[in-house]
């Protein structure tokens, strides 16, 4: 069901997923005065926890559904491994976006490159796995790669790397025999981001392109000023993420994450149909936050593009943080030290138990300038036990 009227605040917004991407949308959608509706079978979620209204069910309960069209005038999703098939019957009731047919690619490797390719978009040299028959015709050229699961892979699960065609045959066999791509690796220079805005109009806004530092397969530091990177290349980043999204027909905020390789050249390497972590640091360092985006895609509000005012570096506070000091007791972080330095901006998703690898929250640091924002940065980082970058 679709609608060309926009939703003001007074409605009700709904989210699938009670995380805590869900979590930083239902306080937006409140901070500019709308309800709320999370549907998540967690009764602790970090969303469900703060919305006006908690469906405790599973994504595919049909009666959890029906309350969720009942009480939400719209709806949109907080992660993108929620099945697509829940997204379309709650279409048929209520404005969904992003829609199930662009989540649907997301949520499938194999069909995300095919679209990159479509898009005319560079990606890595890639092959699909499904049969023993692909998997005895790969290309050696293809090696050494990567084998990815083409469905339910996030933060580097379902991830192998293999050196040879013996190591791949095993990784196949290791994962099941699922459905799989295989990816050639690149000679990696660094990591960027883009987030985009796309209406139901076909209003396109961005935000900065975002430096990123990822390990362990966790997203761990994003840094984003003037010149981080060259401008030529961030240019060419933000052409491409809008490429994708219009490709897509995509309504909401879509994050396309790219590798830099060392001759300087820009591939395309996955999408997530939502707000991602690369872009938290626009809560405090821009005019309009991804968050907003998201509110004002959903609700049909006019998009403006957002105006970054300070240099921003964000830090991913994972589990390990309470930790720090060894055994298996956790302890509070030092966050009033943290908070101490100029310009930290502490976010705590609500979650009970702290556990190593389980993404707590984040710290933005902001700066009058980039050499200011990394130099907290790194002095909060050395605080919390978080390594130097």
């Amino acid at each position: 069901m679709t609608s060309s009227q926009p939703l003001l605040p007074g409605s009700t917004l709904g989210v699938l997923g009670g995380g805590q991407l869900g979590r930083m949308f239902v306080h937006q959608a409140q901070a500019m005065g709308y309800f709320t509706a999370v549907l998540d079978a967690d009764p602790t979620s970090p969303a469900g926890l703060v919305s006006h209204h908690h469906i405790q069910t599973d994504y595919e309960d049909p009666q959890g559904l029906a309350e969720l069209a009942r009480v939400a005038d719209a709806v949109t999703t907080e992660f993108e491994n929620v099945p697509a098939a829940a997204l379309a019957a709650l279409a048929q009731q209520r404005p969904v976006s992003p829609a199930a047919s662009a989540v649907s690619v997301a949520q499938d490797r194999a069909r995300e490159k095919a679209h990159f390719v479509g898009c005319g978009v560079p990606c890595a040299p890639y092959a699909v796995i499904e049969t023993a028959e692909q998997l005895a015709a790969v290309s050696p050229d293809l090696l050494p790669g990567i084998l990815k699961t083409a469905r339910m892979g996030y933060d580097g699960k379902g991830q192998v790397r293999v050196k040879t065609a013996a190591e791949l045959a095993a990784a196949w066999d290791a994962v099941g025999r699922v459905p799989c791509v295989l990816e050639k690796m690149l000679p990696l220079h660094l990591e960027c981001s883009v987030i985009v805005a796309r209406g139901h109009d076909g209003a396109m806004v961005h935000l900065p392109v975002q430096r990123n530092l990822h390990r362990d397969g966790i997203l761990a530091v994003t840094e984003v000023y003037e010149q981080n990177l060259p401008p030529a290349l961030a240019a060419q980043a933000v052409a491409a993420a809008k490429s994708v999204a219009e490709g897509l027909q995509y309504v909401g905020v879509l994050c396309v994450e790219f590798f830099v390789l060392q001759d300087g050249s820009l591939v395309v390497n996955e999408i997530a149909p939502r707000p991602h972590n690369s872009g938290h640091y626009s809560q405090n360092a821009c005019d309009v936050s991804q968050f907003e985006l998201q509110v004002r895609t959903l609700a049909r509000l006019p998009l403006t593009q957002p105006r970054q005012h300070s240099a921003a570096v964000m830090l991913n506070l994972l589990g390990d943080l309470w930790f720090a000091h060894g055994g298996d007791t956790a302890q509070t972080p030092p966050w009033a030290a943290v908070l101490a330095l100029p310009g930290t901006h502490l976010h705590l998703y609500g979650k009970r138990d702290a556990k190593r690898g389980r993404k707590m929250g984040h710290l933005n640091v902001t700066g009058a300038t980039p050499e200011a924002a990394r130099a907290t940065a790194l002095k909060a980082a050395e605080l919390l036990g978080i390594a130097a970058f």
